[in-house]
Order: C-alpha cells, then sequence, then structure tokens
C-alpha cells in the first residue's frame, strides 16, 4: 500500500445513478458510446433525454452569461474531517482537556468576531454619516444661493461632479484591486459556506476594499445600502481571526492552528456573516436565521449557540459604540445601521388579509421583474464591460444619471409640504412658500436609510400620488442598474425604499377608494417594503425576523409572514431569487437543494485526476483481459501528497516509516489554506524512485457509496455531509470510480412556470 490509485478506468454502465466525473474532457469513450447509442433517437430526445433530462448538445464556443454552464475553475472545500492516524493520535495524546481548550477557544474567537465586526460597522456608519451631512449641506446651500439667480444648473453640475468624484474613487478600488469585492458579497458567501472555494472572497483586502468602497458608494449617491456588504465583512473577519495568520501579510501569529480546516473555517464564516447582518439591522435572531436560511449547508445545535452569541456580542458592541459617539453612552437605543424606527402596533382586520396577499402578488411580480432586468444587465456587463476602465466608466455614469434623476423630480415636481410636519435634515425651499420645503428635494437630499424612515413614519398626505408614481418608477430602474456595478453596495435599502414608496401609494389609493376606512400609511408602506424585498431575494422565515426586530413590533408578523410567502410564491414562478441567479450566471458548482425525482440515470464511470484520490491495495495479477479495480483502503488529499512531497517524507528502503521522520498535523496546518502546485516543488530525479507510506496521513475510513445507489441518495449525500468527493465501490469494495461536487452540480433541478425538471449542464474552464 505505497500509492494512491491513479489509473482511468473509462467503463460505461447502465446500473442505477452511477455518476462519476466528467471534466472538460467531454469527448471520452463514454461520451462517444453515449451518442452511438443515442444517434437514432429523435431530435426531442435528444434535448429532453431518455429519463427527463434536458441533455445539452455540445457547444463550440461558450458565450459569457449563459446560464447552462458550470465553472471547471472553481476548487471545492474539503468539509469532510480527514480523521487519520496523525489527528487520532494528537487528540488521544492531549486527552480531554485539549477538547475543552478548543471548545474554550472557539466561544472566545465568536466573541472577537461579534465585537470586531460592529466596530467595522460603527466606522462604515460614521464615515457615511458625516461624508453624507458635509455633503448635502453644501449642496444645499449651492440650491439656496443659486435659485435666486436661476442659475440651477450650477449646484447640478457640483451634484454631479462630486458623485461622480467620489464613486470614482470606490470603483477604481473594487476594479483594480479587489474586482471580488464589488457588489453585497452575499453570493460569494452563500458559495463558500456551500462548499466553493472562491478565490480572494476571505482576504483582508477584500474586506478593505469592501468598507472604503461601501462608502463611497452610498456616499456617492447611488442607489444601494451599506447592509448586504456587512455580511461580507462579517465572513471576512471571521475567516482572518479564526485561522491565527495572514497570508496577506505573511504573519503567522502561532494561535488557533488547530482551527486551520475547512470545516471549522467554514463554521467560524457563517457566524461572522450573521455577526454581520447583526450589525446591519440590529437583528441577533434574524442574524442566526440568515446564515441558517441562505448560507450554510451543514448545521448543528452548538454552532448555533456560538453564532447567536456572536449576534448578540455584534449588536451590543454596535449599540455601545454609537450610543457613545451620539454622546449618550450607556444609552443602547442604536440597535443597528438601518434603524426603521420604533413603530406602533397596527391593527389589522381579517378582511385585510386579502389586501396584504396582493402585497405579496405585486412584491413578487416586481421582485421576478427586477431580477430579469438586473440579470440581462449582468450579462451585458459580462459580455461587453469586461475591461476595468469600463466597469469604472459604467459605475460614474450610474452616479451621474442619479443625481440627475433627483434634480429633475426636484425640479419639475412641485411638491411642496410644511416644514416642522416631518422630520427632515436638508429641507430644501427651492421654489416652494416660505415656510415650506420640497418632499421630493427631502428623499434625495439624505442617505437611502433615513428616506425609508421617511416614507414609514411621514403622516399621511406627505407625499403627492403623481410624485411617488415617478419615483418609484426611478428608483426601481437606478436600483437595477446600481446592483452589479464595479463598487461595494447591497440590495436590500433600495427594495425597502421602493416598496416602502409603493407601499404607501397604495394605502393613498385604498383611501381614495374607500374614504370612511382609517388608513394608516406607515402600515401599508412596511407591508410594501417587506413585499418588494421579498420578492427580489425569495427569503421568508429571516427576512420576517429581520423585519420585526429592525421596527421592534412582533404583533406585525402575521401580514409580514402573509406578504412574503406569498412575494416568494409569486416570484419563484418565473424565475429564481437574485442570489442564486448570479451563482448561476458565475457557473458556481453549489450542491442544489432540490434533489432529482428520476431513480435511473445512464451515466458514464471513470477516474480521472481530481484533489483527492483512493488509497487502494495492489493489483494480484497483471491480467491484461479482466478489469482490476483495486480494493479500497482509504482517501488521500492532493493537499496532503503535495504537502508530504514538499517535506520529502518518502520511505527510501522497507525499514523506513513514518514515526521515525517526526511528522505532525502541524505540518499540514503550515500550508494551509494556500497550498503550493505541484509544479513549483523542486523534485529531484533520485525522489521519483522513493515511495511514501500513505498509512498515517490517508482516510481509513471514507464515506463510499455502492455502486446500485440512486441517484437522489447521491444527491442527498452530497448535501447533508458537504462532501467534495466520493468513490464508489462494487459489492467487493472495489473502487470503480470517483464522484465530486460538480459532477452533482451540473444536474439541476429547476422549478417555474408551473413546470418541474432536471436540466444537464456543461462543464467549462472558459467562465
Amino acid at each position: 500500500m505505497s500509492n494512491s490509485s491513479t489509473e482511468i478506468t473509462s467503463e460505461c454502465t447502465s446500473d442505477t445513478a452511477q455518476l462519476i466525473s466528467n471534466d472538460e474532457a467531454s469527448t471520452s469513450n463514454c461520451a462517444q458510446l453515449n451518442q452511438t447509442t443515442d444517434i437514432q433517437e429523435s431530435e426531442e430526445d435528444d434535448l429532453q433525454g431518455s429519463h427527463g433530462v434536458r441533455r445539452r448538445q455540445p457547444i463550440q464556443k461558450i458565450e459569457p452569461g449563459s446560464m447552462n454552464i458550470l465553472s471547471a475553475k472553481y476548487e471545492s472545500l474539503d468539509y469532510d474531517t480527514c480523521e487519520n492516524h496523525l489527528l487520532l493520535d494528537e487528540e488521544r495524546k492531549r486527552g480531554y482537556a485539549f477538547v475543552v481548550w478548543k471548545d474554550i477557544a472557539r466561544w472566545f474567537i465568536v466573541l472577537l468576531i461579534g465585537v470586531i465586526t460592529a466596530l467595522i460597522a460603527f466606522i462604515i456608519d460614521i464615515c457615511i454619516e458625516e461624508f453624507s451631512n458635509i455633503k448635502y449641506e453644501q449642496l444645499k446651500k449651492s440650491v439656496d444661493k443659486y435659485v435666486l439667480l436661476d442659475e440651477l444648473y450650477i449646484p447640478y453640475l457640483l451634484w454631479v461632479l462630486s458623485n461622480i468624484s467620489i464613486v470614482f474613487v470606490g470603483s477604481m478600488l473594487v476594479a483594480y484591486i479587489e474586482p471580488v469585492a464589488g457588489g453585497s458579497g452575499i453570493p460569494q458567501v452563500k458559495c463558500y459556506l456551500n462548499g466553493v472555494k472562491i478565490p480572494r472572497v476571505v482576504r483582508i483586502k477584500t474586506l478593505f476594499v469592501k468598507a472604503v468602497g461601501v462608502i463611497c458608494a452610498v456616499v456617492g449617491g447611488l442607489a444601494g445600502g451599506k447592509e448586504g456588504p456587512m455580511i461580507h465583512c462579517g465572513a471576512v473577519v471571521a475567516a482572518g481571526i479564526s485561522q491565527g495568520k495572514s497570508t496577506t501579510f505573511n504573519k503567522d501569529f502561532k494561535v488557533f492552528q488547530y482551527f486551520r480546516e475547512d470545516h471549522e473555517k467554514r463554521d467560524f464564516v457563517s457566524g461572522g456573516a450573521a455577526a454581520g447582518v447583526s450589525a446591519a439591522f440590529g437583528a441577533p435572531i434574524g442574524g442566526v436565521l440568515f446564515s441558517l436560511e441562505e448560507g450554510t449547508s451543514f448545521w448543528n445545535q452548538a454552532l448555533t449557540w456560538r453564532t447567536f452569541f456572536g449576534t448578540v456580542v455584534s449588536t451590543f458592541t454596535l449599540n455601545f459604540a454609537l450610543s457613545a459617539y451620539h454622546g449618550h453612552p450607556g444609552d443602547l437605543s442604536y440597535p443597528g445601521l438601518l434603524n426603521l424606527g420604533k413603530m406602533e402596533p397596527f391593527p389589522f382586520q381579517i378582511y385585510e388579509l386579502p389586501v396584504f396577499i396582493i402585497f405579496g402578488v405585486i412584491g413578487g411580480l416586481l421582485g421576478a421583474l427586477w431580477n430579469y432586468i438586473n440579470f440581462k444587465l449582468a450579462v451585458f456587463r459580462l459580455r461587453y464591460v469586461g475591461e476595468p476602465w469600463l466597469r469604472v466608466v459604467e459605475a460614474c455614469l450610474v452616479a451621474a444619471v442619479s443625481a440627475t434623476c433627483g434634480f429633475l423630480m426636484m425640479f419639475l415636481l412641485n411638491d411642496c409640504r410644511p416644514l416642522g410636519e416631518d422630520p427632515t435634515k436638508v429641507p430644501l425651499q427651492l421654489f416652494c412658500a416660505d415656510g415650506e420645503y420640497n418632499a421630493m428635494a427631502a428623499v434625495w437630499f439624505q442617505t437611502p436609510e433615513a428616506s425609508v424612515r421617511s416614507f414609514l413614519h411621514d403622516p399621511m398626505g406627505s407625499y403627492k400620488p403623481g410624485s411617488l408614481v415617478i419615483f418609484v418608477v426611478s428608483y426601481f430602474l437606478l436600483s437595477t442598474w446600481t446592483f452589479g456595478l464595479a463598487v461595494p453596495s447591497g440590495l436590500f435599502i433600495p427594495n425597502l425604499l421602493t416598496g416602502a414608496a409603493w407601499g404607501r401609494l397604495m394605502a393613498i389609493w385604498i383611501q381614495y377608494a374607500i374614504p370612511s376606512m382609517s388608513i394608516n400609511p406607515a402600515k401599508y408602506a412596511l407591508i410594501g417594503a417587506a413585499a418588494q424585498l421579498g420578492g427580489v431575494v425569495r427569503m421568508t422565515i429571516s427576512l420576517t425576523v429581520i423585519i420585526i426586530e429592525t421596527t421592534g413590533q412582533i404583533s406585525n408578523a402575521l401580514p409580514i409572514i402573509v406578504t412574503l410567502v406569498v412575494a416568494k410564491w409569486i416570484g419563484d414562478f418565473f424565475n429564481e431569487g437574485i442570489y442564486d441567479t448570479l451563482i448561476q450566471l458565475a457557473g458556481g458548482p453549489t450542491s442544489p437543494l432540490g434533489t432529482p425525482s428520476t431513480s435511473t440515470q445512464h451515466l458514464c464511470v471513470r477516474i480521472v485526476t481530481y484533489s483527492g484520490f483512493p488509497v487502494v491495495d495492489p493489483p494480484l495479477a497483471d491480467e491484461n483481459e479482466v478489469t482490476t479495480y483495486k480494493r479500497l483502503r482509504g482517501m488521500i488529499l492532493r493537499s496532503q501528497l503535495i504537502v508530504l512531497i514538499q517535506n520529502k517524507i518518502y520511505n527510501e528502503n522497507a525499514n523506513t516509516t513514518w514515526s521515525n521522520l517526526k511528522v505532525d498535523m502541524n505540518m499540514f496546518r503550515k500550508e494551509y489554506p494556500r497550498y503550493p502546485s505541484i509544479e513549483e516543488l523542486d523534485i529531484s530525479d533520485w525522489e521519483l524512485t522513493c515511495t511514501i507510506d500513505l498509512r498515517p496521513f490517508m482516510n481509513p475510513s471514507p464515506y463510499t457509496l455502492p455502486h446500485r445507489a440512486s441517484l437522489p441518495r447521491l444527491f442527498r449525500l452530497f448535501r447533508a455531509l458537504g462532501l467534495r468527493h466520493l468513490p464508489i465501490v462494487n459489492d467487493v469494495n472495489e473502487v470503480v470510480g470517483m464522484v465530486t461536487r460538480k459532477d452533482i452540480a451540473r444536474y439541476r433541478v429547476w422549478r417555474h412556470r408551473g413546470h418541474m425538471g432536471m436540466e444537464e449542464l456543461v462543464l467549462s474552464s472558459e467562465i
């Protein structure tokens, strides 16, 4: 048992669901055999497949923006713990005290994650607040001065130039320094927690670009928010602290080495993402549910408690910091970055349930339309706006258009309201009479979070219906154009703002239709905000709790739940949620939630080069006419083999044993997470004659699956255990093939427009 099996065994079989790797070598013997047997099938069968699978025809050229492509560039994470002899010996020697120490260390790391995530949120919030106040105060002075001179083009140009210059800084950071920091980061975090290794997604440079870029995006007047990027920031903080080292600065602090494994890091990242949600919305429970609903594919009770502890610490720390900054230390009334303000419990009757359902339908339809437009824009960017300078130009263009929309609405819509009735930081008189201010100017001359509060809390009659219609259409289109630019920005706030606006508009129309009915505009604005956001992201449980915690009213839960469920159902009828759409567009090999209903599948069996290899017994005889698979003894990872070769852990003769080489687990932890490639190793000619005893390093009891197993069972096994690869064995435990994550991911279950099916994706290294 001196090395792993690397022979390629190519054999086609019609056994039930024997799904073995399908890499870029699509012209294998199996593919040729399948093509020969299917050549006389009808054209419809070629497209649909013999078992309900929508087969993809061979594609000569991969066009950017295709949704039926699976990227071969993404590696997977090894969430399955390699319980080899070295690890077991280490735990046995250290005893129970070591187990207790590791558990205490986990709680301490979660504490640090919550505190540091909250402090980053505090810095981002203060910077945005202060810079926005300076910007809009100066613009107000310019408008007040030049409106009397009939030269409003000067403050308009000042507004456009200020937006462009601020957004230019953030977009340059993303386009030229760290592209993965663009957007909200939630799709990337979802992929990571699902087991997909996204390059540079949790680097400290990504955190810096994310934090600075989101400040520039919000202060620059873009239709984006800072709440989504905070989730990514929390994930990066968790990944960095839990490893006790920084590869960016090439600094190892020699702490937390025992957590330098993919599954341990995954648990901390899920806690960091939850802490980011908690800091963003002041919603500790919502943060835990967000990680559970949207992120992780693996969960346990201990992780739930640690994650909740991190979210509570994050909320408390941000509370304390903001209260001290605002001159009220100890007054914990600043729960998060998004403060919708305390809302009174609004009464609702049973006859209003159809109204809430209608709101959910509208939210689902608008959310599906929002996702469709944003998807088309994302495809356009992939095909025509790929160069960094073009991405910077586009971001600056959107910044200029945002200022132009705001200026035109202020200039053309004479929506005047008396001063003092509404809380307005920067009231602009513009063309209004003395003692009045322009309502639309107040919406644009503040951060989007403040505008959401205005739509929720301003009294009835604060806005004209025509003004709201124009605002909803304009901001809806602006938010779809903004999300996906080369700047860090989220979609929570823009959609909450759009939904609150059309919710208030619906309240006005209901009042016109039923004058005798007492209308609470805050109720319908909140329901509209929830419906719009739910129709885009398709979240139900976590979003309900986040809104409840943000508004401080659990009595409003039922209308929100009804609205969000209907919005999700309606939206799912047309397309996927925006995060899943972007993951599919990037070709991320995530493990699907749905499993195929078919139990028989004509698939191909072969072994090729992977990041993990079965270790097998040598063949008993060399019989050319008989296929020998060899009996499975364990699994060895490519990363382990590279470390062994790098450290020259060879058996030069039969008397050399691994115990004489003074090997321990720290040798592997030191190289984690960026192992060198085999091309980077210096291997001399004499080393090629050496052997390695893999028994101490391999996993002697890997998960396996009999070749008779069904495809749905294979899906469930990969999804539940977070596997990266799975050997397929025959009745005598001989390896007959290997299944990888990408094999599973290339079969996608879809449910749209009342139909359901499964399609086979094309694996390509071009995207």
